[in-house]
């Protein structure tokens, strides 16, 4: 059984929060050209392709059966879901909106974790997070009556991957991370592939293999490599830190995904937008900081 580390669990969710916005600037940019339902398949097929000959290689243990085979199921599942909401988001949305908009999830995890796990929240961490949550309503900054009902997308990833985390928390300490992934990538790439195959027999182009010109295939091999590498952090982070701790950290993807779509899209956040983006990295690193003295103190002590 893995011990909790907290300060090395913020760690790997900090990799997730940088990783993930690349993966989903990659999905943008194809997203004109590129079925929604191919860049999904792609992102698990790839993660699928890279995991399963490493867990060949390594003798890691894969096979899952009884409560854990069916928690991951529903893991996957949820993470087609979220997935392709997010996906779909991106092509309506600013890629920093997207994320941004999205960001009510760390608030609903850290209140499923209270609630539904009986994890404990002290004062301070609830604090950090509504202060987070402020600076996300300040990047945020909505236009419904422009933007209309797609931008109703991201509360839906939010909620999705606020389920898809508990129910990572609740396998992550009795999987191993690798196999973890593989085996969903697996499921995934094969609940996904009669789906495209009926979507291009019906033509209905949202869920159909159309491919892509030969020079945009990179961007389909980095959606899957950084989509992997990235959830595998998360995954790792969890087994680690209980969810309400990296709760408040997931913000800090906000300012990621701002800079990233500024230096591809040209999206420059004004200045409302930027004061949300430093309250947002305070909160993150107040928890960095609380985190790692209450890794230094006696077991005994109450987390704040």
């Amino acid at each position: 059984m893995t011990h909790d580390r907290p300060v090395f669990g913020i760690a790997l969710m900090l990799g997730f929060c940088i990783l993930a916005p690349m993966g989903d600037a990659m999905a943008k940019l194809l997203g004109e050209t590129t079925p929604v339902g191919l860049l999904v398949f792609v992102r698990f097929s790839v993660q699928a392709a890279i995991l399963i000959p490493l867990i060949a290689l390594t003798g890691r243990p894969w096979r899952m059966r009884g409560r854990v085979l069916r928690l991951t199921l529903v893991r996957t599942v949820l993470h087609i879901v979220g997935i392709t909401a997010m996906f779909s988001a991106l092509q309506y949305l600013p890629l920093a909106d997207a994320v941004a908009i999205a960001f009510v999830m760390p608030f609903i995890m850290l209140l499923l974790g209270r609630y539904v796990l009986g994890e404990e929240v002290g004062a301070r961490r609830l604090i950090a997070c509504i202060v987070g949550f402020i600076g996300t309503l300040l990047v945020i900054q909505p236009s419904f009556a422009e933007v209309g009902a797609p931008a109703l997308l991201p509360l839906i990833v939010a909620v999705v991957f606020a389920l898809f985390m508990l129910v990572t928390r609740q396998i992550a300490k009795e999987t191993d991370p690798v196999a973890l992934q593989a085996v969903s990538g697996a499921m995934a790439t094969i609940a996904l592939l009669p789906v495209l195959v009926l979507g291009t027999y019906a033509d209905i182009w949202e869920i159909s293999l159309i491919i892509p010109p030969a020079e945009l295939h990179w961007l389909l091999l980095a959606i899957g490599a950084l989509g992997t590498v990235a959830h595998l952090f998360m995954t790792w982070s969890l087994r680690f830190a209980p969810s309400a701790t990296l709760a408040p950290m997931q913000y800090l993807e906000i300012p990621v995904a701002t800079l990233v779509g500024w230096l591809i899209f040209h999206d420059l956040p004004n200045g409302l937008a930027a004061v949300g983006i430093m309250i947002t990295i305070a909160a993150g690193l107040y928890v960095i900081l609380r985190e790692r003295a209450s890794a230094r103190s006696a077991p005994t002590e109450t987390p704040a």
